[in-house]
């Protein structure tokens, strides 16, 4: 099914229902469908096309939702934009990505353009002249486009096993299975109202949050960006039902109510049905701390990645004890997942094997690269490169991430491209960049060097002369200095050894 109409058929059940909420906007379904058929022609008279593509760098905004819809109307394709990313990252993805038009939030607007000189960058939330949210306004509805389900409807960046990040191709169809995979594994109804405060440019929020709720007939809530204590209030506020974050997004709003001496018995979340987290998996500790202090088991832990949309397995509330750590036992209803070996053979009870993952929201290909598509794919399945661990009832335990992907509050960072960017520092000789076990934020980044005179490197030294150079999230927490990098004879890193030393401190 196409987007719009999926989006066409949700009008058709519930008009006058709310669809969308941002502070103090609120618009029906009739009007979304209105405001992005509406987008849709302002893309067009900006020069777009069935087959082009859009990107969009901005919080979470309307904005992005119309732009999104109504690149999807036309037939257009839809690149979100990392609003953490710097030039040199904004420049990657729109050459990469061939982006056409940008759509930005006007605070990130300098460094939208700064990277992608070369296209026009519309800004939303501003009434100057010019910009998108004015020619929205003055706009008439588009025609939809003529096309078929199969055609892109979204790339996706993510890290790969090289340094540079890869373009997941998506097509309508694949989207739209995604959304109804959800729903179908988590039960969304039409009377949900889901928070979307974590960034809409991610694969997480915008497949699994904001798709298969406009499917199903709920209430997106648009927070700009997430914030330990309004992101809090916001949920009795607005009645919201399901909440979505990395494990950070829970501890986070804990810590802060005992710093700014905030009762947080006194938040109110008698309306939440789903407390949704992903990114890595929950120890028992703090499970069972974030069970008693939110007052309820009601958490899911989804694992999935965007080659698959994403979508994968899930942990449900009856195992976030007994089987915690785990990402789950089984594929979500829709998808097939074998854990292969080494050898081929399928992994048993106490084996450790590959996940692997076969379904309609397979991404089509990576973006411009045969042999990476070639290497992810065996047949109809998806090798994703996540090592895990079986234990007597078939639960999936990761113990490695074979292509060293760090991940960071629920965001991926690949080792290389810090090292990468590290290594033109003058006075770095070797670096080798790891992911060091964090209770709060899942994982954070240390980088071991090997200083070219011997001396110590302090942190902020690193993480100034990187500021430019990549997100915040990225950036290293911890030097560790040493003589020599631990490599093996064809001069691999030993990353496993420097995994081991960090996480023993």
């Amino acid at each position: 099914m196409k987007l719009g109409t999926m989006l066409d058929t949700t009008v058709l059940r519930h008009p006058d229902k709310e669809a969308l909420a941002y502070e103090h906007q609120r618009f029906t379904y009739t009007e979304l469908r209105h405001r992005a058929l509406k987008a849709a022609q302002v893309l067009t008279d900006n020069g777009i096309r069935p087959g082009d593509v859009v990107g969009i760098m901005t919080f979470n905004v309307p904005g992005f939702v119309f732009a999104a819809f109504g690149a999807w109307y036309l037939g257009a394709t839809v690149v979100p934009i990392n609003h953490k990313f710097q030039a040199p990252e904004v420049k990657y993805t729109v050459e990469h990505s061939g982006a056409k038009l940008g759509i930005v939030s006007t605070e990130l607007a300098e460094t939208a353009r700064a990277g992608g000189p070369d296209i026009t960058w519309l800004e939303t939330e501003p009434s100057a002249p010019g910009s998108f949210d004015t020619q929205l306004d003055a706009a008439e509805e588009a025609v939809p486009g003529d096309f078929t389900d199969e055609q892109v409807a979204q790339i996706l960046y993510t890290s790969g096993t090289t340094s540079s990040p890869k373009g997941c191709v998506h097509t309508h169809r694949s989207i739209s299975q995604v959304a109804t995979l959800i729903n179908l594994n988590m039960g969304y109804r039409a009377d949900d109202r889901y928070l979307i405060c974590m960034p809409i440019w991610h694969s997480a929020p915008l497949n699994i949050s904001l798709v298969p709720t406009l499917q199903t007939g709920g209430t997106v809530v648009l927070q700009r960006a997430y914030h330990p204590v309004d992101s809090m209030k916001i949920i009795a506020e607005e009645g919201i039902t399901t909440f979505f974050g990395p494990t950070v997004a829970y501890v986070a709003p804990i810590m802060t109510a005992k710093k700014l001496g905030i009762d947080f018995s006194d938040y109110d979340f008698s309306s939440i049905r789903r407390w949704n987290y992903g990114g890595s998996p929950i120890d028992r500790s703090t499970a069972g701390m974030l069970i008693d202090t939110y007052g309820t088991n009601q958490f899911y832990n989804l694992f999935g990645m965007s080659e698959m949309g994403p979508t994968g397995c899930l942990l449900g509330p009856e195992d976030q004890l007994r089987k915690a750590g785990s990402v789950g036992r089984t594929a979500m209803i829709g998808n097939a997942m074998r854990v292969v070996r080494a050898d081929g053979a399928e992994a048993g009870p106490g084996d450790t094997g590959e996940i692997w993952f076969a379904g309609d929201t397979r991404m089509r290909e990576y973006l411009g690269n045969p042999q990476a598509t070639e290497a992810a794919f065996d047949g109809e399945w998806y090798k994703t490169g996540d090592l895990a661990r079986l234990d007597e009832d078939g639960y999936l335990y990761i113990v490695d991430r074979s292509k060293d992907v760090i991940i960071v509050g629920g965001e991926n960072v690949f080792s290389l491209e810090v090292e990468e960017a590290v290594i033109a520092h003058d006075r770095v000789a070797d670096v080798a960049v790891v992911a060091k076990p964090d209770p709060q934020w899942g994982e954070q980044v240390v980088a071991v060097i090997a200083t070219t005179d011997g001396e110590a490197f302090d942190v902020e030294e690193l993480r100034d002369f990187l500021s430019d150079k990549l997100a915040r999230y990225k950036l290293p927490r911890e030097v560790i200095i040493t003589e020599e990098l631990p490599r093996n004879p064809s001069g691999k890193l030993l990353k496993h050894q420097l995994r081991s030393q960090v996480a023993a401190g």
